[in-house]
C-alpha cells in the first residue's frame, strides 16, 4: 500500500449532508417525499448524503413504509418518537441524530421543493453557515393562511430582539457548528427558526414559490398554528413584558386628560382594573414559558431507531491527472 509522502496536503474530504424528514401521518405521500430527495441528493456528485426521517408519533401506515424504504435504501436512517410531540421537537430530534456537516430541514408534504436543495448546498459551499428558503409566493396556501403568515412575521420583526428572517420556515441549510449549538441549548426548544436568528450566525436565502401539498391533507391546524405564533412571539421578544407600562401609563394619561376637560375626579377603578388585568396576563404568559423551561424535560423521546448501515465521509483521491475519481 503506498503511503502519502510527508509534508503532502490531506486529500479534501467529500462532505457528508444530512437531510431531515420530520413526518406526522403522512402515508400518501411519504414515499413519494423518499424519491424526490433520493434523486435530488444524487445528483450532488461532491458529497454524500443521508436522509433521516423522524416519525412523531404517526397514527396511520407511515412507520410501516419508512422501515420498507429503509431496508431497500442504505442511505435512510429512522427516527420515531413516542408519542406526538410535535414538528418543532421532530425537527430538533432529527438535527440530534444527524451526522452530516452540513443538514438540510424539510417537512414531509413537499411543499417546500427539494430540488432547491443543491443551490442551498451551493451557498453553504461559498461560506454561508445558514441558507434558508425563503417564500416569494405561496400558491400552495390559502389565502387566510399565506395573509396571516404574512402579518406574522412582519409584527415578529418589528417586535423581535433579535434578528429573524421574514417568510422563512423551517425548510433551511444548517452548518454542523449552528446544529452543535441548536442542539446543545438546555429546555423546550420549541421555535427553531427563531432560535437560529438568535444564534447570530450568518444568514443568506433563497426564493421559491411554496407548492401545493402532492397529496394528503396539512396536519397543522389553526390551534397548531397559533400556539407556533403565540410560542414564536414570547420567545423572540421582550415587548410584551413592556406592554403593561405603555398601556398602564397611555391609559392614566387620557383618563387624567379627559378629567381635566371635564373638570371631574379621575375614576380610578376604570382605569386600574383593566391595567391589572393586563399586567396578570402577560406575566402569567412569562411565568408559563420559566415554568415550562425550569421542569427541564426533554424536548421529545426517542422509542425506536432504525438505521441499515452507517454512512461514513469518503475522501476525495485525485488521479495524476488531477481528476477526481
Amino acid at each position: 500500500m503506498s503511503q502519502r509522502k510527508p509534508g503532502a496536503p490531506t486529500p479534501p474530504r467529500i462532505p457528508l449532508i444530512s437531510v431531515v424528514v420530520p413526518c406526522y401521518n403522512e402515508e400518501e405521500v411519504i414515499a413519494q417525499t423518499h424519491r424526490r430527495i433520493s434523486k435530488v441528493m444524487a445528483s450532488l456528485e461532491a458529497a454524500e448524503h443521508e436522509i433521516v426521517f423522524v416519525d412523531d408519533g404517526s397514527r396511520d401506515r407511515t412507520w410501516d413504509i419508512l422501515t420498507s424504504v429503509a431496508r431497500a435504501d442504505a442511505r435512510v436512517r429512522l427516527v420515531r418518537l413516542t408519542r406526538n410531540f410535535g414538528q418543532q421537537p421532530g425537527i430538533m430530534a432529527g438535527l440530534s441524530e444527524a451526522r452530516g456537516d452540513a443538514v438540510v430541514t424539510i417537512d414531509a408534504d413537499l411543499q417546500d421543493p427539494p430540488e432547491l436543495i443543491p443551490a442551498m448546498v451551493e451557498r453553504w459551499a461559498q461560506g454561508w453557515p445558514v441558507v434558508s428558503g425563503r417564500r416569494s409566493e405561496r400558491p400552495g396556501d390559502s389565502r387566510f393562511k399565506a395573509g396571516t403568515a404574512y402579518a406574522f412575521y412582519r409584527v415578529l420583526e418589528f417586535l423581535a430582539d433579535h434578528p429573524v428572517a421574514v417568510d422563512t420556515g423551517d425548510f433551511r441549510l444548517l452548518d454542523r457548528a449552528v446544529v452543535e449549538t441548536l442542539t446543545r441549548l438546555p429546555g423546550d426548544t420549541g421555535f427553531i427558526r427563531g432560535l437560529v436568528g438568535w444564534a447570530g450566525y450568518d444568514e443568506t436565502s433563497v426564493e421559491y414559490a411554496r407548492e401545493p401539498r402532492s397529496a394528503g391533507r396539512s396536519k397543522y391546524t389553526l390551534r397548531k398554528m397559533v400556539a407556533l405564533s403565540h410560542r414564536g412571539l414570547m420567545t423572540c421578544s421582550a415587548a410584551p413584558a413592556r406592554l403593561p407600562v405603555a398601556v398602564g401609563v397611555g391609559w392614566l394619561g387620557a383618563t387624567a386628560l379627559a378629567s381635566v376637560l371635564r373638570r371631574r375626579p379621575m375614576p380610578a377603578a376604570a382605569w386600574t382594573f383593566g391595567c391589572e388585568a393586563v399586567l396578570l396576563g402577560v406575566l402569567g404568559e412569562y411565568l408559563l414559558v420559566v415554568h415550562h423551561e425550569a421542569r427541564g424535560r426533554p424536548a421529545y423521546v426517542v422509542g425506536a431507531r432504525v438505521s441499515q448501515r452507517a454512512v461514513k465521509p469518503v475522501a476525495v483521491l485525485a488521479n495524476p491527472e488531477g481528476q477526481v475519481s
